[in-house]
């Protein structure tokens, strides 16, 4: 293989549907843009199975799919049973804990296996499961992406947690965070996406600094950009939250939205996600009275979302914390002016407070609504941040970008392990070799 011929990627994700969150949303593009620079990018997924586009092969690894809609933490018929690894799946979520990145990960390991010589490289779409170490010592490289640490996750909702028995199950839930910062700690090669990202992998994961890469992701700058001819809703404010967790700060926005209504009696938001029929959320849309102000939409096509985002006046992004932030990029390709928070790695995304944004402490929804307010009252601001903000995204952050980058760890991965296996056994699997006592 010459250093620029083309590789035969493995992509691996335990949860790929795009309409699931973020990591759904980077399989897609990144594997696209890969298949389009030349190389042979198959994804092996389990359910949601990801959504990808013309060039991507998809191998189907399922699970027992236990949080399907409509029967989330369903327990399977007998006959559904096919091995151990489904059983541990099974015994794990009975007890309140989250088993598909170990059980996905066991997965993967045995169909690899099987797979010897098929593949140039692995990349791992933040598993992180004890099955995937030693994966060298059967012949393949391992690149995996963090988009940021899920102890981030469990930090806030820790914090959040009203009572003793809400922060146990959180606790419990979380479990598998352990095994991520064991196995996180003997990666050769992680990728993530920003810096901040790169700092909390550091610091909570325990990854040596020189093993993380910062390859920032970006838009479908293709997709999301401006159409003049979509007519702007006065109002609109436009966010996403594809879960309703206190990391994504929906229940400030919804806060704001009641304060704004003061002096912009038009003003309403759209939500790209699912509606919670109770929690912090439900109940702050029932004290202010906002349930003909916030409509929640889901399952929409790309197109339409893209019109979504292009009909309003504002785009927010309230997250107490973003690794990236997907949504503020794809905004701002289109040209719609962008409120968001400076929480995690926004502000790298979003840029300067007044060039390309209105940027704003993450959890304080006074100051969201000043913002919002502001940006509805002045039409030259909006005319101003949208431009600034699409120029910004196509200079920085495109998917084209992301997978050149990607593609070049890539080949840096293969060249370790290639010098390794020169040096020796013991070199080449010094990284990936399970401690006693965890599952091979």
């Amino acid at each position: 293989m010459t250093s620029d011929s083309p590789l035969r990627i493995a992509l691996l994700t335990y949860k790929g549907n795009p309409f699931c969150g973020g990591q759904g949303v980077y399989v897609r593009h990144l594997s696209r843009e890969l298949a389009r620079l030349g190389h042979r990018v198959e994804v092996i997924g389990a359910q949601p199975y990801p959504v990808l586009d013309d060039g991507v092969t998809l191998t189907e690894l399922p699970s027992l799919d236990l949080y399907r809609q409509p029967d989330p933490f369903r327990t399977p018929r007998r006959e559904e049973f096919r091995d151990w690894i489904d059983a541990l799946e099974v015994g794990t979520m009975w007890t309140g804990g989250f088993p598909e990145p170990l059980t996905f990960s066991l997965r993967v390991r045995r169909h690899l296996a099987s797979r010897r010589g098929q593949f140039d490289v692995v990349h791992d779409n933040q598993t992180l499961g004890y099955g995937l170490l030693g994966l060298d010592r059967i012949g393949f490289p391992l690149v995996t992406t963090v988009h940021h640490p899920i102890t981030v996750d469990r930090r806030l909702e820790l914090d959040a947690a009203a009572d003793w028995k809400r922060r146990l199950s959180v606790r419990r839930w979380y479990g598998f965070t352990r095994m991520q910062k064991r196995v996180a700690g003997r990666l050769p090669s992680v990728l993530t996406v920003s810096g901040s990202s790169r700092r909390e992998i550091v610091d909570d994961l325990g990854v040596r600094p020189d093993r993380v890469h910062v390859v920032p992701i970006g838009a479908d700058t293709r997709l999301f950009s401006p159409d003049p001819a979509v007519a702007e809703v006065p109002g609109r404010i436009v966010t996403t939250s594809s879960a309703d967790v206190p990391l994504k700060g929906l229940v400030h926005l919804v806060e704001a939205l009641a304060k704004v209504r003061t002096e912009h009696p038009d003003a309403h938001l759209v939500v790209v996600g699912k509606q919670p029929q109770e929690g912090p959320v439900a109940t702050a849309m029932a004290t202010y009275g906002l349930d003909g102000a916030v409509r929640f939409v889901k399952g929409i096509s790309d197109a339409e979302l893209v019109d979504l985002v292009r009909s309003a006046q504002i785009a927010c992004v309230p997250s107490l914390y973003e690794g990236f932030s997907l949504p503020a990029a794809e905004a701002m390709a289109t040209g719609t002016p962008l409120v968001a928070t400076t929480g995690g790695a926004i502000p790298e995304v979003a840029g300067p407070d007044g060039e390309t944004c209105l940027a704003v402490p993450p959890g304080d929804a006074g100051a969201l609504a000043t913002a919002l307010t502001r940006l509805l009252g002045d039409a030259e601001l909006r005319r101003r941040l949208g431009g600034a903000g699409r120029e910004r995204v196509l200079r920085r952050f495109t998917w084209e970008q992301a997978a050149i980058g990607t593609a070049e760890r890539y080949r840096e991965a293969i060249a370790a392990q290639r010098g390794a296996a020169r040096r020796g056994p013991a070199a080449a699997g010094s990284l990936g070799r399970p401690r006693q006592g965890q599952p091979t």
